[in-house]
């Protein structure tokens, strides 16, 4: 799956989530003539955007500051975007990214985010969606972490080296160990 690029023309993500993003610019300014640039203009929570607006707006984004602020940006998204109410674990807190994704975006195939238990205290996140490997990543880190189990030391999380869409692959693999 191509990074950057809507899997659907009429694909659209919810102002909401637009806003989470904007939470964490250290350059909001330029982040607002981004969005006005791609036809997002001054975002409201309430209403939905083109996701490839939004995607192109990451793209500048990477282009102008880099991938750390991708990270950040995915880390915000569980502190804004609407998630189901009932997560108590680190298992259910994985499984929801997808449910929250297709909560937050409408109108066409989006992509996913697909949940595979590993182990006791293990998993998988299988990314196949239009976003950059470290915005999916900052997602992941956030869910995982303000879910970790009480007596776990903490969280691992690592990008599966044969799989990952910078590299040309069609989705990227995400270990996560607790």
């Amino acid at each position: 799956m191509a990074t950057y690029k809507a899997l659907s023309p009429a694909a659209e993500v919810n102002g909401r989530t637009v806003l989470s993003v904007l939470e964490v610019m250290p350059l909001r300014r330029l982040a607002e003539e981004i969005l006005l640039r791609n036809k997002i203009g001054h975002p409201k929570p309430e209403r939905w955007y083109p996701q490839q607006a939004w995607l192109d707006f990451f793209k500048e984004i990477e282009s102008q500051v880099g991938t750390d602020i991708l990270f950040s940006m995915g880390m915000q998204i569980p502190a804004h975007a609407t998630f189901p109410p009932s997560i108590d674990s680190i298992r259910k807190a994985l499984a929801s990214i997808d449910i929250a994704y297709h909560i937050n975006h409408r109108n066409g195939e989006i992509g996913h985010y697909r949940f595979i238990q590993a182990g006791p205290r293990a998993a998988q996140i299988i990314c196949n969606n239009p976003y950059p490997c470290d915005f999916d990543r900052g997602i992941i880190t956030t869910m995982a972490t303000m879910f970790k189990p009480k007596d776990s030391p903490g969280v691992k999380i690592t990008h599966a080296a044969d799989s990952c869409r910078k590299k040309g692959a069609d989705i990227c693999t995400y270990n996560i160990t607790w």
